[in-house]
């Protein structure tokens, strides 16, 4: 049997087989298509996830801290955490205690109970690329500075939300009351979401760290962002933050530490997981499509 036989057959059975024609071929068609879409969704991800990172900042180092000493000490003093920086200038650059924090917000006789409070030092705020270590810019003002840390001063940050509610968009200068103290605005966040919503992406107020910890009562820190001096020293300076506080704990599960590079490798790893389960799921689809083809044609 020649090609020409062959392919007039192939013709024929399709004619005398048009709905099962039409939905095998429809089965190809959505198997080669999720396909496409899941390598392009993939590359989209990856794409995002390396863009968020030069954002952040590959040098930077998240360490958890869940313990509260030995029994015979105290919790975790944020001095220790400078100390060590001073200690290695020549693998760490900075820290910053990060603390989230609960009170309310006020401006004049509006109350703002959804609004996000983040106590932080002046490294969260990175001058050569214009932006803090979760991404946000400045756009009006400063963010804090090192003297509003270490005196405590009543400044503050605030997002894009608060910003044009309570102040109309002329928030610099300008005061609201956190926990019933009064503050002064320094600086105003770029807007990164959509619309501007109370308790929404925008809706956030950055302060000294040292205050947000007055307003919760506590001297516990949970959670300290640390830069290396570049990609290169992060493992090294990982490592030496990992000795400090399991000489401080000697307990491996009261502190948690990672690197961006690690952070990564993580997302990475379960994006492929992911992408695989679902071009598993789309070659079901084709195999599906070109058995039923087979079938047609016999």
């Amino acid at each position: 049997m020649n090609f020409g036989q062959s392919f007039k057959l192939a013709v024929k059975a399709l004619r005398t087989s048009k709905m099962r024609a039409f939905l095998t071929m429809l089965g190809i068609i959505i198997g080669v298509g999720a396909v496409i879409v899941i390598i392009s969704l993939g590359n989209g991800l990856q794409g995002m996830v390396d863009q968020q990172v030069e954002s952040m900042g590959v040098n930077l180092i998240q360490s958890m801290v869940y313990g509260r000493g030995d029994g015979t000490t105290m919790n975790l003093d944020p001095q220790e955490m400078y100390d060590l920086v001073d200690a290695h200038p020549d693998v760490l650059t900075g820290v910053s205690p990060y603390v989230s924090a609960q009170t309310t917000v006020r401006h004049n006789d509006t109350l703002y109970e959804r609004t996000r409070l983040y106590g932080v030092s002046e490294v969260m705020y990175k001058a050569e690329t214009g932006a803090t270590l979760d991404g946000e810019t400045i756009a009006q003002g400063r963010f804090l500075q090192y003297i509003d840390v270490a005196r405590s001063q009543n400044v503050c940050v605030i997002g894009a939300f608060l910003a044009q509610d309570a102040f109309n968009g002329d928030a610099l200068g300008q005061s609201l009351t956190i926990g019933g103290v009064p503050y002064t605005v320094v600086g105003v966040l770029k807007q990164s979401g959509d619309t501007l919503t109370e308790g929404g992406r925008d809706d956030q107020v950055y302060l000294s760290y040292n205050n947000a910890l007055k307003l919760m009562g506590t001297r516990n820190v949970n959670l300290y962002l640390f830069t290396s001096t570049n990609r290169d020293t992060a493992a090294a300076a990982k490592e030496l933050i990992d000795a400090k506080l399991y000489d401080f704990f000697q307990d491996d599960d009261a502190y948690y530490t990672m690197t961006m590079a690690e952070q990564v490798t993580q997302i990475n790893a379960m994006m492929g997981v992911a992408m695989l389960v679902l071009v598993a799921i789309a070659a079901i689809s084709l195999l599906v499509g070109g058995i039923g083809i087979m079938n047609i044609m016999l």
